[in-house]
């Protein structure tokens, strides 16, 4: 699709095609990381773990849309990642890594999928152990999963980015935990993952955003990492680094053949959407990457870490803001916690208890047996310890 045909018209939730194709990338994605999750096990390497979350978007996505008069594009969104331990982000190695999996790692698994341009993405964190989870590492997988739910209920409309900014705080601070700095959720938009609309985690001097109100019919890839250290990740070495994006209002005539001919090859597989390194050929990639990273065409995504022994813990989830309410399309299950702390606070306790429906407008007959919801009333208690966020 070219840029004049998406300008024309900005296709959103008001269509029933734009919720559907959502859905179907959420089902997907949501699936996949099932499948993932299945592969997580000792010894298990963890670029074959991620090779099978992408091979299985790449295959489900095939299918879709096949016999449609205009090409349907549709695919990856995000590369599977899968990070451990006191790794916070973006771990996708290339096929020579042979980095493995151990018995009570702390893994975050984050991946996306796109029909049509319209994405869903997903992140998870999983203990690698048997039973219920304890402790210290409850608190922080706790932290995030109860801060994703409070979230939940405050990307509505009329409330604004800050008032999610302030109350992911609060969560964290009650599990003695730290939002991680520099973590942004952004609104989607057809073919854009990362839309101008910004919830911040962490207000700092370095990173400002605009204040937003949310509004009906926009979606959020709400994102929320967790800390039981400073919340200050860094890189450690930038050959980590495999996934990357295209930045499009960039150009550049790049001096390298070898950075050509992968800026070509990125150009045709990879033209919106994040990629890995992994999908190139490796080592023409090594040199090409380099050049197109330093003049700008291509947006790195960095491996982050926070200091060894720090437990993180990651959440992520697409939220469809429909006229009936928060519809969160994509999640799993969390493993049971059991953490040391206990949430006290009537703030977070009055965000937990409400609603992610609304009352439906109008004067429409109600059926026999039926009853309105009443606004802001909540479908179920949420016990954030034992599997809050259900598919």
């Amino acid at each position: 699709m070219s840029d004049e045909e998406r300008e024309e018209v900005e296709l959103d939730l008001s269509s029933p095609e734009v919720v559907t194709k959502y859905k179907l990338a959420a089902e997907t994605v949501n699936k996949a990381l099932q499948l993932v999750l299945s592969e997580c096990r000792p010894n298990a390497k963890i670029v074959d773990i991620c090779e099978k979350g992408d091979s299985y978007i790449r295959t489900q996505t095939s299918n879709m849309y096949k016999n449609v008069k205009k090409k349907v594009e549709k695919g990856i969104a995000f590369p599977t990642c899968l990070s451990v331990n006191n790794t916070v982000c973006h771990f996708s190695p290339l096929a020579s890594d042979e980095t493995v999996l151990e018995e009570g790692d702390v893994l975050k698994i984050d991946m996306g999928c796109h029909i049509d341009g319209f994405i869903a993405v997903v992140a998870h964190t999983h203990v690698l152990q048997q039973g219920k989870v304890t402790g210290r590492v409850a608190d922080v997988l706790a932290a995030a999963n109860t801060a994703a739910e409070v979230a939940l209920r405050l990307v509505r409309p009329g409330k604004k980015n800050k008032d999610v900014t302030e109350a992911i705080q609060k969560v964290a601070a009650a599990y003695d935990c730290k939002v991680v700095e520099g973590v942004l959720s952004h609104q989607l938009k057809q073919f854009v993952i990362d839309g101008n609309k910004v919830v911040l985690s962490v207000p700092n001097a370095d990173t400002r955003v605009d204040e937003a109100e949310f509004e009906e019919n926009e979606v959020y890839a709400v994102d929320i990492v967790a800390s039981s250290g400073d919340g200050k990740p860094k890189m450690l070495d930038e050959k980590q680094t495999t996934v990357y994006k295209r930045a499009v209002d960039q150009n550049y005539h790049l001096k390298m053949k070898a950075s050509r001919f992968i800026f070509s090859e990125i150009s045709q597989k990879f033209p919106i959407m994040p990629f890995t390194a992994r999908a190139l050929e490796e080592k023409r990639a090594r040199f090409g990457l380099v050049e197109c990273v330093n003049h700008d065409l291509l947006q790195p995504y960095p491996v982050l870490h926070e200091k060894p022994g720090t437990i993180v813990a990651h959440i992520k989830f697409t939220v469809l803001l429909m006229p009936n309410g928060s519809d969160r399309v994509t999640s799993h299950p969390v493993q049971e916690l059991e953490p040391t702390k206990t949430i006290d606070d009537p703030e977070i306790k009055a965000w937990l208890a409400l609603g992610t429906k609304t009352k439906k407008k109008g004067g429409g007959k109600k059926k026999k047996g039926k009853k309105d919801k009443v606004e802001g009333a909540a479908e179920e208690p949420m016990d954030v310890t034992n599997g809050g966020a259900q598919e």
